[in-house]
């Protein structure tokens, strides 16, 4: 952490920090290591002790320390550290260890009424104590994922301006144009590895929230760090407000953000230009992740950057090999191979088109053509069956407008189609019916079932719905965490087609080497590489991924397979250790206390 040296009897005092230790977490270790100098130096009378009280000076210590949730520790500062750092008196007396913290955490968080009221709660252990919250998190990552992210991340979004505490990312808006890298250099950590970035016009089905979109990049790295161990001090959380078109919140007095209209065309683009550049040069190499803009701008904003910098859309790219995970694992139980199979999507947007792309690349691998393996993904959207008929298809679309009669709803696009799959991604509920699934069970023995829209409001169906209305047959997935279903006789456990299980182990590999960029390999070595964690009793229970308790498990062995990529490709900024998958597990961080003295 630190070296001292001496040089034409000179002290030099030198920090090292890699990617387990924030700039914060090094100063304040080196105050502790210079005061034991001070005690101990031959220059205790000299000059140089003046030096070092000088630079002490610039430590956090007592209430200052307190306050920085990457440092503080609460209760369980130790005797020693309580004088050596002027916490005494601050802090009631008894010593508490972090078990007896996370029972009082976990105590008082599960007699809150509401998952809402439970989401506040964490937001503001994270920030006070970064290390319990992570503990907390990742020790009950089942419990705690879906307050902390889907599915209360949406409701934490919807208020977000009336819940407002403490700001904990970074606002850049289009007033802030030309000046942008002055305002990253503004945030407090400068070993900045992974950036989640959004500008709220499209927060998961719930449409444009403006700034009040800042939960979901702040969630995302919450799981960045809890489930692939990449530390908090590393990641930052923006949003780019330029705007919103949503009435209520431009007619709300305590809404956070800019109350305008949404700044379009060329104004835009120059701002996100400024952005990525900005990044650059403050922040150079970082992993830039966009999340949750509009369709419009999502997938022009990748096609333009994926190639410059290093940079990936997780509702395009990460939704695609979560999905595409969950179709190779449901195939392990249903039979078949992916090639052979007729997959309809319900709904074209990011997560759709994303998703149709990277099966048809995977098809390819299987064998077939790009034509023959486009004619296997069909898409429905508000309109109906795209065919090539229609006059009013443009974009995305038309790469999969087949040769086919009109369909005007899913349930005729699967009598017409008959597919093996059908794919959620609507962002509307209830739109797989009971006439829906009968359908697919009658055309199929296991039908596959992925309802991946979320949050749950947003669902196609549940999993009770699914597993009823098929008689057990369906093989089922979904966005949002469902509780077991018992169908006669048999109890089925959902399994959750989360995100999670890609885009932290991904981000982890991107990061471990390095990588100047993103290609598409990387994620279909990723879906592959998550389908291999589920093991034969998980299938057992209907589970097409593995339990959110093995999420570090399943993180490393994806950051691995994606670091493979980044060597493979000559991506790599990094040499290649020995041992990767060891090397990569030694970044990972814990969420531990550090003995400060």
């Amino acid at each position: 952490m630190y070296r001292v040296a001496y040089e034409n009897d000179k002290m030099i005092i030198s920090f090292n920090k890699d990617l387990a230790e924030s700039d914060a977490l090094a100063k304040f270790l080196g105050h502790i290591n210079l005061q034991s100098i001070l005690k101990k130096s031959k220059y205790a009378d000299s000059k140089e002790k003046m030096k070092i009280q000088s630079r002490l000076r610039d430590f956090p210590t007592g209430m200052a320390l307190l306050r920085d949730s990457g440092l503080n520790k609460g209760a369980a500062f130790t005797d020693e550290e309580r004088d050596a750092l002027g916490l005494r008196g601050l802090l009631p007396p008894h010593i508490h260890s972090m078990d007896d913290q996370l029972l009082r955490v976990l105590t008082n968080l599960r007699r809150l009424p509401s998952d809402l009221d439970k989401y506040i709660f964490l937001n503001g252990l994270q920030a006070r104590n970064k290390t319990l919250y992570y503990r907390a998190l990742l020790e009950n990552i089942e419990e705690l994922m879906p307050i902390v992210y889907t599915p209360t991340v949406g409701k934490a979004c919807l208020e977000y301006s009336n819940i407002f505490r403490r700001p904990q990312g970074l606002f850049i808006t289009a007033n802030d144009k030309g000046r942008i890298a002055d305002l990253l250099m503004n945030w407090t950590y400068k070993d900045i590895r992974i950036i989640v970035v959004t500008d709220g016009e499209r927060i998961l089905g719930l449409g444009d929230l403006g700034a009040s979109g800042m939960g979901i990049p702040i969630g995302k790295l919450a799981l960045y760090t809890a489930c692939a161990g990449i530390h908090p001090a590393t990641g930052l959380p923006v949003t780019i407000d330029v705007g919103t078109e949503n009435e209520e919140l431009l007619n709300n007095p305590l809404y956070i953000g800019l109350k305008q209209r949404r700044l379009r065309g060329q104004d835009y683009d120059e701002l996100i230009e400024e952005f990525i550049v900005a990044v650059q040069q403050i922040f150079p190499g970082a992993l830039i992740q966009f999340e949750d803009f509009g369709n419009h701008n999502a997938f022009r904003l990748l096609r333009k950057y994926r190639h410059q910098v290093c940079t990936f859309n997780d509702d395009i790219q990460g939704t695609a090999a979560t999905s595409l995970a969950c179709l190779y694992s449901a195939l392990r139980i249903a039979g078949g191979e992916l090639k052979d199979q007729k997959i309809l999507f319900l709904g074209a947007g990011e997560a759709g088109i994303g998703t149709g792309d990277l099966t048809v690349s995977a098809m390819m691998n299987e064998g077939l053509s790009e034509q023959e393996a486009r004619q296997r993904c069909w898409f429905v959207d508000s309109k109906g069956l795209i065919v090539k008929s229609r006059t009013d298809l443009n974009g995305n679309k038309l790469r999969y407008a087949h040769d086919h009669e009109p369909a005007s709803n899913l349930l005729a696009a699967v009598g017409a189609i008959k597919p093996n799959a059908i794919i959620g991604v609507s962002g509307k509920p209830g739109l797989f019916t009971r006439s829906v699934l009968e359908a697919m069970a009658r055309i199929n023995e296991r039908p596959i079932v992925l309802s991946l829209s979320n949050p749950t409001s947003n669902t196609e169906c549940t999993a009770e719905e699914a597993y009823t209305w098929t008689e057990g047959r369906a093989v089922f997935a979904s966005g949002s965490p469902f509780k077991p279903v018992t169908v006669k006789g048999k109890t089925f456990i959902p399994a959750q087609g989360n995100n999670v299980y890609i885009f932290p182990g991904l981000g982890l590999g991107v990061l471990a080497t390095r990588a100047s960029r993103v290609p598409d390999e990387m994620f279909l070595v990723a879906a592959k590489t998550l389908v291999e964690m589920v093991s034969d009793a998980d299938r057992e229970q209907g589970r097409v991924l593995p339990p959110l308790t093995r999420i570090r498990e399943t993180s490393l062995a994806v950051a691995t397979a994606v670091a493979e990529v980044a060597y493979e490709q000559g991506l790599a900024t990094t040499p290649r250790p020995d041992d990767l998958t060891e090397y990569i597990k030694s970044l990972m961080y814990v969420p531990e206390y550090r003995s400060y003295v």
